[in-house]
């Protein structure tokens, strides 16, 4: 029998993991009993994918304010500090400012303008163009923003976010500025210490601010790169990738996650005879048309993975052969052709005319975006997805026997 049914993503749902969880072990047991449940089979190549959050739960990979202001302090003292391209976040940036502000006495918050990073806008742009302001070149004060675009509510949360940080910083008894600049070195007007937030610019604007004569320049990824008073931490990223836990904690971006994805890949194979991919996987690399917010607020998508899912998709346009390559033909003769054409494509189609328009990206991101859409960040209580048939193609005609 045909197999007529392509890429297959599953969310499966696990027990709520708790810190000390044996992650892998519920994960391989959550995926095989699924299997049995929805009476489906495992195969080799399938790829089980498990949200970074929970990884870092099961690590207790946890920090509190107090810990980011006791780094904080120990990095830069008491100078005023400049905390620069911070993305509008109650979840993702919030907790983290909270932290800042209790470690600082003076606090010069530069946002860029009309959006944060990832899209959250401030302004929008054809309000920029009706006023005559040049986002690239003019710096705006707090109250000049506000004498041209007034007070602006984020039109997903409802947040007017300068009035959210300032409130912030000012109940950690810290003073502030906020001022609305892109070229980062206009910060050094106001302070030559300076906490860069950038996620995926940090090491442009890190350097662009050390060469024009900055004194201390750290960024997100520098605070809470190691434990804090026995907190958690993340060597590779620090607060990077942190979300909220409660209102005065966060909850770090994991740390070690090979032995994690192994291990469950050994589990699978123990258990079943097949050799899966395994791979965690965080915000996916995606943009809303509407809100034109970029997802990818994580400084990677995926932390971890096993080897199976490095490198790029190399595939063919099927559209592009039955318009081009193989128009005169039509039914099973074009199915064979296209068939035989594939097996024997080149190991590397970069630059072939027959692979255009077939997103040459890396399999963990594209992997990893599907997931996220289908694992949500809601209560679908789905924190692993299993993906099969994504490494099929269109020459698997027949049911792969078990």
């Amino acid at each position: 029998m045909s197999r007529l049914v392509g890429t297959i993503a599953r969310g499966i749902r696990t027990p709520i993991i708790r810190i000390g969880d044996d992650l892998a072990e519920i994960v391989v047991d959550s995926v095989i009993n699924a299997s049995i449940s929805e009476n489906f089979d495992l195969r080799s190549k399938d790829v089980i994918a498990v949200t970074e959050s929970v990884v870092a739960r099961a690590q207790g990979n946890y920090a509190n304010i107090d810990h980011i202001a006791t780094d904080v302090m120990r990095k830069f003292g008491e100078v005023p500090l400049g905390v620069i391209f911070p993305i509008l976040s109650r979840n993702r940036f919030a907790i983290c400012l909270k932290g800042i502000a209790k470690g600082a006495k003076k606090i010069v918050l530069m946002l860029s303008y009309p959006a944060d990073e990832v899209g959250n806008r401030l302004v929008d742009l054809e309000d920029l163009d009706d006023k005559g302001i040049n986002p690239w070149t003019d710096v705006l004060t707090e109250e000049l923003y506000r004498d041209l675009f007034g007070y602006q509510k984020h039109s997903f949360t409802g947040v007017d976010y300068i009035e959210y940080y300032k409130d912030i910083i000012t109940d950690a008894q810290c003073e502030v500025e906020v001022i609305l600049a892109n070229d980062c070195r206009h910060i050094l007007k106001h302070t030559d210490f300076v906490l860069n937030c950038h996620i995926h610019g940090r090491t442009r604007t890190k350097k662009l601010l050390n060469t024009a004569g900055a004194k201390r320049v750290l960024g997100l990824d520098d605070i809470l790169n190691d434990s804090i008073e026995g907190s958690g931490y993340n060597e590779d990223y620090g607060l990077l990738g942190s979300n909220k836990a409660t209102e005065n904690s966060v909850k770090l971006f994991p740390r070690d996650c090979m032995p994690v994805v192994e291990k469950i890949q050994q589990g699978i194979l123990k258990k079943t005879g097949k050799q899966v991919e395994v791979m965690i996987y965080g915000d996916g690399a995606f943009k809303d048309p509407v809100g034109q917010i970029w997802e990818l607020a994580d400084p990677v998508v995926s932390p971890a993975y096993t080897s199976g899912l490095n490198g790029q998709p190399n595939e063919v346009k099927l559209k592009y052969l039955a318009d081009n390559n193989f128009a005169e033909l039509k039914g099973e003769e074009l199915k064979r052709a296209i068939t035989e054409y594939i097996r024997n494509k080149d190991k590397d189609l970069l630059g072939n005319e027959v692979s255009q328009g077939t997103t040459p990206r890396r399999l963990t991101d594209l992997i990893g975006s599907l997931c996220d859409l289908t694992s949500g960040s809601g209560d679908k209580g789905t924190p692993v997805v299993l993906i099969q048939g994504y490494f099929d193609d269109y020459t698997i005609g027949k049911t792969v026997k078990r």
